[in-house]
């Protein structure tokens, strides 16, 4: 089974009350009005989601949404349930993985359901249940405790981000053409894209909430909500600056590749210059003419030779000074 954990929480006391079979829901929240119960999946299959479907009454929608990847965050409400969907980071070494987290939000009940790369939520089910008091809330702070866990796991991955960025910097200068700097600035670009869609929509997900019915969402956790929005606006900030460093270093690489390159055309073209002259004293030479200037002359060839090397010697000074070759 996929099932993490079936717990029932009093919202009275905000107590753990009792591990339950997922099976057992129904009767569990009929038993006393003032209970709500957490659900965690991990990657469940079509049976185990069919199963919370008919406990929960979810919508179908949802549920088949719940059941595949590659959705972008949203939030949305289904009768008396809000479902949300949010992206989750992992790095794995030196590669971020993304996954999904969707949370089903009724008033007696929250089901998590993870897909992909995600950290396990064993450490926010602990927060919570060492905070009875804001367990009070009911399964609102339970939604807020996950969202700000996601939340959270972003800042390390664009943290290391920036890193590699100020790896690779030495590399960007060095004025030849590398395609590994090209690939790793291109993949960093990506990942940034990646994190800006992930991280972007939750702020419109929290002016949701703080608009929601009451009943799912109490005013009490509007601040708590408000910090999550101002977290995801310095991670925007953050991927925002690093996305423009990003450009501007790209820009700076390909600068620098282009003076590289025109150094070389310079040089090239300064000794084809130098050659040049030798080239076009010989040919005048070459052309199997009985009458010639000093053709017959006994110092002729040494003559010609030494202004073929004079001539070069100029052109050759002249461009070292101007810092062509």
């Amino acid at each position: 089974m996929s099932v993490i954990n079936c717990v029932v929480y009093s919202r009275k006391t905000g107590q753990k009350l009792a591990d339950i079979p997922i099976d057992q829901v129904s009767e569990a929240l009929a038993e006393n009005q003032d209970n709500f119960v957490w659900v965690g999946l991990h990657e469940p299959d079509a049976v185990e989601m069919k199963l919370v479907k008919e406990e929960f009454s979810l919508h179908e929608l949802a549920v088949e949404d719940a059941s595949h990847m590659q959705h972008r965050p949203k939030i949305e409400s289904y009768g008396d349930t809000l479902f949300a969907v949010v992206r989750t980071v992992l790095m794995e070494g030196d590669d971020i993985c993304m996954g999904h987290t969707y949370v089903f939000l009724g008033q007696r009940y929250v089901l998590t359901v993870r897909q992909g790369a995600s950290l396990t939520y064993a450490s926010v089910r602990q927060h919570c249940e060492q905070n009875p008091k804001m367990m009070r809330h009911g399964p609102a702070y339970v939604l807020y405790a996950v969202l700000d866990f996601v939340v959270d796991n972003y800042y390390p991955v664009v943290e290391g981000l920036s890193s590699h960025l100020k790896e690779i910097e030495q590399d960007i200068f060095t004025g030849t053409f590398r395609r590994e700097v090209v690939r790793h600035l291109y993949e960093l670009k990506r990942e940034l894209v990646n994190m800006r869609l992930a991280a972007t929509p939750l702020q419109d997900m929290c002016g949701y909430l703080m608009h929601a019915d009451e009943k799912m969402m109490p005013k009490a956790m509007y601040p708590w909500l408000r910090d999550i929005n101002d977290h995801v606006l310095r991670i925007n900030d953050g991927i925002n600056a690093q996305s423009e460093m990003l450009k501007v270093a790209m820009d700076v690489n390909m600068a620098m590749v282009t003076v590289g390159q025109n150094e070389v055309v310079k040089r090239l073209a300064s000794w084809a210059a130098i050659l040049a002259l030798p080239t076009m004293i010989a040919s005048f030479y070459g052309m199997n003419f009985e009458v010639m200037p000093e053709l017959k002359w006994h110092y002729g060839y040494p003559l010609v030779l030494a202004v073929m090397a004079v001539g070069c010697i100029v052109l050759y000074r002249r461009l070292k000074s101007r810092k062509w070759l």
